[in-house]
């Protein structure tokens, strides 16, 4: 494209406030015009739960830019309250309704960009309308959700979804000392992670005291007497609240360019090539209402994170001045904060994998090192799981649960993934280090190591859900007095320290499965076993990752 053409942007926020931004930056000579239909252009939606509960304490901070400044510092036009009503691809005219004086007119484009992002889904049952049930999506709605908590004195919530939302909206309605109730359909909150990897996040919200009801649904509300909400469930139990706020997800935005004929994806985003441009050249599509492809499994997806959408906005930018750029596709990396633990992850679960019919071409292995140097006060442990192709050991995700150093190393695994890395690239990878802020094998480099070694063939291991079907000898390779807490039924207990002299009591004419606390140990005696001509396997992760999958932590 050649300069001086009109740009027109459909929507703000990430995706289109980056977008017109970069354009800019590139080109003097186009016209650019960004239609907002609320009242802000630029704001930091992810803040928003933490306006709530009054941990950003002014509105003024999640204005991350204002009109002025676009049209100041960028010479962009920025039209507020104007909301695109249609699309005239032949014509290549939007027309715009503007809201605050009820006249409509047309605009010509060059190119259009459709940044409309995605909305809350609210759950098609009776009551759904009524005062005091409230979604999330922007300012206003912030302010309507603390006005309500103000105004009716409110004690007790429902929060209906344990996603990213639900949980940031749990603890800071938890702050602002209200009881908490979340209602979750799935058996586990994050349901984007593995079971396994959320014990730890039930136990805090546990200990917190919130509410679980898992596997359960709101069927339906009602107003009570007194004013509040009645919310029935599926089980049939109710729950009283003074207010509920939905979290049970978001839907792309489409209608615009479905209306449109533009190309819709079959799980309901607008498809988009690796340009961010739709079925017509002449139209760009980024943010939340888009399908882009999956970076590790190359099948269409939804990404509903504000990084993609920034970049994402850069891209279809640089497309549209002329420059040839593409994006390479998510891998859904994201972080979530609550309660002190942080909750984070990159790349696809367990899980999906396996719906996708892709899990035996991968394998896994857990770790809990701390986040720093133990010798050094104050160490937390991380949680982590790494996910890994079985030929070639290329990282493919990990998922981390603690309270410090979780998201640096999430960070780092991310990298990894978007550059192809190996878990022989993690195990090598040269990281900072000073005691109190790592260790001189990071958690990183542990994972790598575990898993290199697995690739190797220097660690057999076997995965905890293949136990119950197993007829193996169970060896406990931890102290007696750790034994005596609790172990695997019918396992035999021979400490580490005493293997070499006790191996007469191991069978040599049956597999053997070892086990200790987080797998160190049962490393080390599957070495010292299979160098003895024993059949022998490490069950990964330990008896701390048995507990997390029976759902509990100790």
């Amino acid at each position: 494209m050649t300069e001086g053409k009109r740009i027109l942007i459909i929507g703000g926020v990430a995706g289109g406030a980056s977008c017109a931004a970069r354009a800019r930056r590139l080109s003097e000579e186009a016209r650019i015009v960004l239609f907002e239909r609320g009242p802000f252009v630029s704001f930091a939606n992810c803040g928003l739960p933490y306006y709530v509960g009054d941990v950003i304490a002014k509105e003024a901070a999640l204005l991350v830019a204002s009109p002025d400044l676009f049209r100041k510092r960028f010479n962009i036009d920025v039209r507020l309250n104007s909301e695109v009503i249609s699309i005239d691809r032949e014509q290549n005219e939007i027309e715009v309704e503007d809201l605050a004086g009820g006249n409509i007119y047309r605009e010509k484009y060059d190119a259009l960009v459709l940044s409309p992002g995605a909305s809350p889904v609210r759950p098609p049952v009776p009551g759904v309308e009524l005062p005091g049930i409230f979604t999330i999506r922007n300012i206003p709605d912030t302010r309507q959700l603390k006005e309500w908590i103000t105004k009716s004195k409110a004690r007790r919530a429902v929060v209906v979804g344990g996603g990213f939302i639900g949980l940031e909206l749990t603890e800071n309605l938890a702050r602002l000392g209200l009881k908490v109730t979340i209602v979750e359909i799935q058996p586990q909150v994050m349901p984007l992670l593995d079971p396994e990897m959320v014990a730890p996040v039930h136990d805090e919200l546990k200990r917190q005291g919130v509410s679980l009801r898992l596997e359960d649904a709101v069927t339906g509300f009602e107003m009570l007497p007194d004013g509040s909400i009645c919310a029935q469930m599926r089980s049939g139990d109710s729950e009283e609240a003074d207010l509920v706020v939905l979290g049970v997800g978001v839907r792309p935005e489409t209608k615009l360019a479905r209306d449109a004929g533009l190309e819709i994806g079959e799980l309901g985003g607008i498809r988009v090539n690796d340009k961010m441009m739709t079925s017509d050249p002449a139209i760009w599509a980024v943010g939340d209402a888009v399908e882009v492809r999956d970076f590790v499994t190359g099948r269409w997806a939804l990404m509903p994170l504000a990084g993609p959408a920034n970049r994402q906005g850069r891209i279809a930018a640089d497309v549209i001045i002329g420059r040839d750029r593409r994006f390479r596709g998510s891998q859904g990396t994201f972080v979530c904060g609550m309660f002190g633990l942080t909750i984070a992850s990159t790349g696809p679960s367990e899980k999906t994998l396996r719906m996708s019919g892709l899990w035996d071409n991968y394998e896994k292995v857990y770790l809990f090192p701390a986040h720093h140097a133990s010798y050094y006060p104050g160490g937390k442990p991380i949680n982590l799981k790494l996910i890994f192709s079985k030929d070639i050991g290329q990282v493919v995700g990990a998922q981390a649960v603690g309270r410090e150093g979780v998201d640096k190393r999430i960070d780092v695994i991310s990298m990894a993934i978007q550059n192809n890395a190996t878990v022989f690239d993690l195990e090598e990878a040269e990281l900072c280090y000073a005691p109190q802020f790592g260790s001189a094998k990071d958690p990183v480099n542990l994972a790598g190591m575990i898993a290199s070694n697995v690739i190797r063939g220097d660690a057999r291991i076997t995965q905890w859900e293949e136990l119950e079907n197993s007829d193996a000898f169970i060896l406990d390779v931890r102290e007696p007095s750790e034994f005596a807490k609790g172990h695997v039924d019918n396992a035999a207990n021979i400490p580490l320290n005493d293997l070499r002299s006790r191996m007469d009591e191991l069978p040599k004419d049956r597999e053997i499965w070892a086990y200790c606390l987080v797998g160190q140990r049962s490393y080390y005696a599957v070495r010292t076993l299979c160098q003895n001509q024993f059949d022998v396997k490490s069950l990964s992760g330990g008896y701390k990752t048995l507990l997390l999958r029976k759902g509990f932590v100790k």
